[in-house]
C-alpha cells in the first residue's frame, strides 16, 4: 500500500475481502531455478525481491509439496497503477522456485517454518530479513480451492502465498546481487540478478 496513494485502498480492500488476491505471476519459461540468474526490468529504477512458500498443487487443485519462491517485482511500475500489475510481475525471468519440491509435511509443520531474506552487493550484505510461515492470513487449502475455481491446471500449479518482508523504499535491487531465499525445513534458494 505505500508503493501508490492511487492504489492503496484497492490493497487495503483485498486484504480484507473473501476473495484473495491472485494473478499470474510467470509462464514456465519465464521461471529459473536455483543458480539461475533472476531478471530485473531495464525500464525499471525500483526492484526488489518477494520471498515467498510456494504450494505445489497437483492437476486436482491439492497441494502436494512445497517449495521457495522469489517473487521478483517492480515496485514503481506496479505502484504507478493498478493496471499495470503484469508489467510489474511478469517479465524475462521474473521468478525463481527451488531448491526442492518437499513433499510430506502438514500445514501445521510447514507453518513454523522461519522465511529468510539477504541481499549481497559486492560480498556485503545490504539487506536482511525475516518472518515466520505462520504469518499467512490465509489456509493452504483455501488458496488452492480459489486458485482453481473456474480454470483447471492440467499439469499442476505452483501458488506464490505472498510476502512478508520487504527491503524499505530507498533500495532497489541492482545487477550482480545475490539474493538468498532460505525456508527452515526447506532449504536455499539462491541467485544473482541481471537486467533484463
Amino acid at each position: 500500500m505505500e508503493e501508490s496513494d492511487f492504489s492503496a485502498t484497492a490493497y487495503d480492500r483485498v486484504y480484507e475481502a473473501d476473495r484473495p488476491e491472485l494473478f499470474l505471476k510467470a509462464l514456465p519459461e519465464k521461471v529459473v531455478g536455483p543458480g539461475d540468474a533472476v531478471g530485473i526490468r531495464n525500464d525499471s529504477r525500483w526492484n526488489v525481491p518477494e520471498p515467498e512458500l510456494v504450494l505445489v498443487l497437483d492437476s486436482a487443485g491439492r497441494v502436494v509439496a512445497f517449495s521457495i519462491g522469489n517473487d521478483v517485482s517492480s515496485r514503481d511500475i506496479e505502484g504507478a497503477n493498478l493496471l499495470y500489475l503484469p508489467q510489474a510481475k511478469v517479465y524475462e525471468r521474473s521468478y525463481a522456485i527451488g531448491p526442492c519440491f518437499l513433499v510430506g509435511p502438514s500445514e501445521e509443520e510447514i507453518r513454523g517454518c522461519a522465511i529468510r531474506l539477504s541481499i549481497r552487493r559486492e560480498d556485503q550484505t545490504v539487506f536482511a530479513g525475516e518472518t515466520s510461515v505462520n504469518q499467512l492470513k490465509r489456509s493452504f487449502a483455501s488458496l488452492a480451492q480459489w486458485l482453481c475455481r473456474s480454470q483447471r491446471f492440467p499439469h499442476g500449479a505452483a501458488l506464490l502465498t505472498g510476502t512478508g518482508i520487504v527491503p524499505p523504499d530507498a533500495f532497489t535491487l541492482a545487477a550482480g546481487d545475490v539474493v538468498r531465499i532460505e525456508i527452515s525445513g526447506i532449504g536455499v534458494l539462491e541467485n544473482r540478478v541481471e537486467t533484463v
